[in-house]
């Protein structure tokens, strides 16, 4: 089964899969949370979502309270949150577990791929970055720190583009 395969559900609880969220676009998965210290990255991924959907892009959000219960809300309070005070439009998926022994399937392969200093294995915080081309291969993944406007991002998205 390819990453593009693997069941998901959105923050609606509406079953789907990454091919389907997608469609064969570029995208960029991140684990997010509410209350934490990077979430103003969210303004950043509103603005590749604006610059870049319009071209084969989706970001796609994946609400997650491993990382100090920084995102202790309820999918409603998330959606909420998200809409009004970022205007996020992209996909969001249910609160998911990222590392550990309850790890998604997706976040599974995702956390096969290496990053630019060639470490691979458990996501580090929240905001942790996977760009994905149209077939679902991992290309490229950005640590939380890596802002979404970083040069490195949006080359790897326009090569992808």
């Amino acid at each position: 089964m390819t990453l593009s395969e693997i069941p998901l559900r959105t923050l609606t609880d509406t079953p789907t899969t990454l091919r389907e969220l997608s469609a064969g676009k570029a995208a960029l998965i991140v684990n997010v949370a509410s209350r934490c210290g990077l979430t103003p990255q969210y303004d950043g991924l509103v603005k590749l979502q604006e610059r870049y959907g319009p071209r084969g892009f989706t970001v796609i959000g994946v609400p997650c309270n491993q990382f100090a219960g920084q995102e202790p809300g309820s999918p409603e309070e998330i959606q909420e949150f998200c809409s009004t005070t970022y205007g996020v439009d992209f996909p969001l998926l249910e609160k998911t577990d990222v590392n550990g022994p309850d790890r998604h399937a997706l976040y599974a392969g995702l956390t096969q791929a290496p990053d630019a200093d060639g470490e691979a294995g458990d996501i580090q915080w929240n905001f942790e970055k996977f760009l994905v081309d149209g077939e679902g291969n991992v290309v490229a993944r950005f640590r939380p720190r890596t802002t979404p406007e970083d040069p490195a991002i949006t080359a790897a998205i326009e090569k992808l583009l």
